[in-house]
């Protein structure tokens, strides 16, 4: 497309200012297609630690590749996309933020939903907001984060919320999720919506509080192939390891729920 052809080399330095390569492990194995090229993937901040994990694989099956990511707000990498940020591969936190960028006809072919997540309770360790369901979140004086509702995990709050009949008033609301985990973990918040896989890869410094309304928001996510992509083949071969048994496996390890 025009415009991301002529958009790309605005964004590029910003957007990749951003990103970071995964190490290669120097693994031997044959290589692939597009050894010696970097192959650029956005995904939502929620998979850093198991996308991470997935590209040093990626590497030592493609000597000489790097993969190169983009964590984030799913809503602004989607932004990011459609005004032409250079970008193989896309993994948003919701179909809706996905549809950003399919009905900007920057999406080769159709998406694929590889994981699941739901929301838990987050609360610095010791629990001093003395928080033990999601009814407790309304109460006057508690410190709550949230994540902005144009974003994933913000839409989910806001339903979860509304279902459990619970109204709250944050006192910030972040652009992703780790950014939320940060505060809640810093003792900043009393507490905070998460994803249960970010409770989990932030290693004890939250606790994480499950409660019922969640199944009412469960998120899935889903992964394609940005149109006209820098690095085609390899994008392909990227969405098939997350999409089969070892990505499948990574994805379980860190808590994801699998389709």
């Amino acid at each position: 497309m025009f415009k991301r052809t002529t958009a790309m080399a605005v964004l590029s330095l910003t957007v990749l200012a951003g990103c970071g390569d995964v190490a290669d492990e120097g693994s031997s194995g044959a290589g692939k297609a597009g050894d010696g090229e970097t192959l650029t993937v956005f995904a939502a901040a929620s998979l850093t630690e198991a996308f991470t994990a997935l590209g040093r694989t990626f590497e030592g099956a493609h000597p000489g590749v790097k993969v190169r990511f983009q964590f984030g707000g799913s809503s602004t990498l989607a932004q990011q996309i459609t005004q032409g940020a250079p970008a193989d591969v896309f993994a948003a936190a919701s179909p809706t933020t996905m549809k950003t960028v399919t009905a900007a006809g920057d999406a080769s072919g159709q998406p694929r939903v590889f994981a699941r997540n739901r929301l838990v309770i987050a609360v610095p360790k010791g629990d001093p907001g003395k928080v033990a369901k999601v009814g407790d979140l309304g109460r006057p004086g508690l410190k709550v984060v949230l994540c902005a509702e144009q974003v994933p995990c913000g839409a989910a709050a806001g339903t979860a919320l509304d279902a459990a009949g619970v109204e709250v008033k944050p006192v910030s609301r972040e652009q992703d999720v780790k950014a939320v985990v940060t505060k809640v973990g810093l003792g900043e918040a009393d507490a905070g919506l998460v994803y249960r896989t970010d409770v989990k890869a932030a290693s004890g410094k939250v606790t994480g509080i499950e409660f019922p309304e969640a199944a009412k928001a469960i998120n899935d996510y889903p992964i394609v192939e940005v149109a006209e992509a820098p690095h085609s083949a390899l994008a392909k071969e990227f969405i098939g390891l997350v999409t089969g048994g070892q990505g499948r496996s990574a994805l379980g390890g860190a808590g994801f729920e699998l389709p």
